[in-house]
This record gives C-alpha cells, sequence and structure tokens, in this order.
C-alpha cells in the first residue's frame, strides 16, 4: 500500500487540478514548453545567492552550445570539486533557467562548481543529440578545469527525471574514460523506455507526471522503437553496470518512475556498484523543483550532496583546495 501524499505534494497536485491546464500530449512541444515555463514560478522558490554566475558557449557536435557555471559561495577558487548538472522534462522542455534552483543549491551545499548544460532538446533533436551534448560538456569540464577552478579528476555527474537518465548514461559511457566520474546523483531517473513497470499502472493518472505524457516524450526522443533497446535510451537494458560511479539515487514513493528507478538501484549493487538509495514515500514525480511548498525539494539535494562526500573521501580536501 502507498503511503499518503506529503502535503507539499498534494498542494502541487491541487495547483494543477485549478489551472485546468491540457496535457502536453495535447499539443505541439512548443506550447508544451511555453506552458511549462509559464508554470515554474508557481513551483519554485526565491534564487539562492551563489558566489557567482556565468555562461559559455563551447563547441558541441551539433554547434555551439550553452553553458551556465555557478561557482558556490564557499567553494574553493582552485581545484574545486564539480558537478554537471543536466535538467530534466522529458528531453522535450526545459532549459537552464527550470532547473536554476537546484543548480545553486548543489553550488552552496557542497559547495562546488555546478556547470549546467543547456542540451538539444527533441523532437527537434532525437536521441542521441542530448546524450552527445552532455559527453562534449563533461570533455570542456576536463579539457579546461584548470582554467575554470576546478579538480577535473574530481567530477560528479547528476540529473532529474529525463536529465537522471542522461546522468546514468553519462556514468556508463565514463567507465572508459581515463578520469572516471566520482559519482552519479539521480532523481527519480527514468531508466527503461519500456515503460512497462507496475508503477506506469499504480500512478499512471493523477499524480503529475502521467502514463501518456511519458509515452508522449519518449516518443518524440527516440527515432524508431528499436532505440528503446538501446542502453543509451534505457540504460536498465546495459548488458553490465559494473564499473559505473558510486550512485545516489533518490525515489518518489507516487510515480511513475518509481519501479525503474528501483531496479536500477538492485542493478548496480548487483554489478558491485556503490548505492545511496533513499525514498520519500509521499512524494510525487519532480519534487526536487518545487521548493517553493516544502522542505523535501532541498533536503533531497542535500542527501545527494552527503552520499557524494561519503562516496569520496578525499572530498574535504578537494574543497580546501589541498592537493
Amino acid at each position: 500500500m502507498s503511503s499518503p501524499l506529503d502535503p507539499q505534494a498534494q498542494h502541487v497536485l491541487e495547483l494543477g487540478r485549478q489551472a485546468h491546464q491540457s496535457p502536453f500530449e495535447a499539443g505541439t512541444p512548443e506550447e508544451a514548453r511555453r506552458a511549462y515555463e509559464r508554470g515554474l514560478p508557481d513551483l519554485q522558490g526565491e534564487r539562492e545567492p551563489v558566489g557567482s554566475v556565468s555562461e559559455c558557449t563551447i563547441a558541441g557536435p551539433g554547434g555551439p552550445l550553452r553553458l551556465r557555471l555557478y561557482r558556490g559561495q564557499d567553494a574553493s577558487a582552485t581545484n574545486a570539486p564539480a558537478l554537471l548538472y543536466l535538467h530534466g522534462g522529458g528531453w522535450v522542455i526545459g532549459n537552464l533557467d527550470s532547473h536554476d534552483e537546484i543548480c545553486r543549491w548543489f553550488a552552496n551545499s557542497a559547495p562546488c562548481v555546478v556547470a549546467a548544460p543547456d542540451y538539444r532538446l527533441a523532437p527537434e533533436h532525437k536521441f542521441p543529440a542530448a546524450v552527445e551534448d552532455c559527453q562534449a560538456a563533461l570533455a570542456f569540464l576536463r579539457d579546461t578545469g584548470g582554467v575554470l577552478g576546478i579538480d577535473a579528476g574530481r567530477i560528479a555527474v547528476a540529473g532529474d527525471s529525463a536529465g537522471g537518465n542522461l546522468a546514468a548514461v553519462l556514468a556508463l559511457l565514463a567507465r572508459s574514460d581515463k578520469n572516471s566520474l566520482t559519482a552519479q546523483l539521480l532523481f527519480y531517473p527514468n531508466t527503461d523506455a519500456a515503460q512497462t513497470a507496475d508503477s506506469y499502472r499504480h500512478f499512471g493518472e493523477g499524480f503529475g507526471l502521467t502514463a501518456s505524457t511519458m509515452a508522449w516524450f519518449r516518443d518524440h526522443y527516440v527515432r524508431d522503437a528499436a532505440d528503446i533497446e538501446d542502453w543509451r535510451v534505457s540504460p536498465l537494458r546495459a548488458e553490465s553496470l559494473a564499473g559505473a560511479a558510486p550512485a545516489f539515487i533518490a525515489i518518489a514513493g507516487h510515480d511513475i518512475l518509481a519501479d525503474e528507478g528501483e531496479a536500477y538501484a538492485r542493478r548496480l549493487r548487483a554489478d558491485g556498484v556503490p548505492v545511496v538509495l533513499r525514498h520519500w514515500p509521499g512524494q510525487i514525480h519532480g519534487f526536487v523543483s518545487m521548493g517553493r511548498h516544502g522542505p523535501a525539494s532541498r533536503l533531497a539535494v542535500e542527501a545527494a550532496v552527503a552520499a557524494w562526500r561519503g562516496f569520496d573521501p578525499k572530498f574535504a580536501r578537494a574543497i580546501s583546495g589541498k592537493a
């Protein structure tokens, strides 16, 4: 039996009912983006001050790629740990502004430097465009670490929902790199594009993200049905997860993606990857982006930071700028 809904989740769902908005799949991707952006002020709190925010444009596989950089208030000026944050939004919606609040929390809580890429969205840019952009952003951090004041050998990756999917994929791709990632921090990640888990039936309607909306997102992202089997779309289907970075996985109890997040944690553990699995039983999908309505959002980020610190015993020395 499911736990009762958290008051934060109940309030957000009620706001959605009062808005009488059409589901994203009833319109075009561009209409969905505009609707999503209009709703952000009702969900996100005040922007937390950080040490600095800057933007740059790097060379991406599909052309110029925008990157936003956040330095935490107490982050070291040199050799700071770094986090590549990949925003959610079903690979179709979302942008740097939609997840600005989360990036600021990470930057200050760690403290660290957070880099957020404005990766290409579907359906204009289908799989594997987003994956390739995220790889390019990671390569940039590693290649220019000294200029950015980060330790290029101490980079983690994080993301929520579709961003969690991209982060998990990046952690698998990075296994062959000289400098492996120090952690993967995944909030309610999408790990299996087949969308057949029991949680799709239990929470497919009435809990924010619906099964029909998730199918609409996926079908815009993949080129054809064969992509669903590709582990770069469905990392749960990878032959082995061994060698991936240690993982923090946050699960919302009333979420269609809950079961595949749990399954991914089990697979990682079975393949010898350290995992910290945390549950928010009364929460719904996307709760980390709902900071205006309760403490769970910030607490989830702080739990991810705590796990990251636990995975890397040298984290404190990296913060202080020591070798």
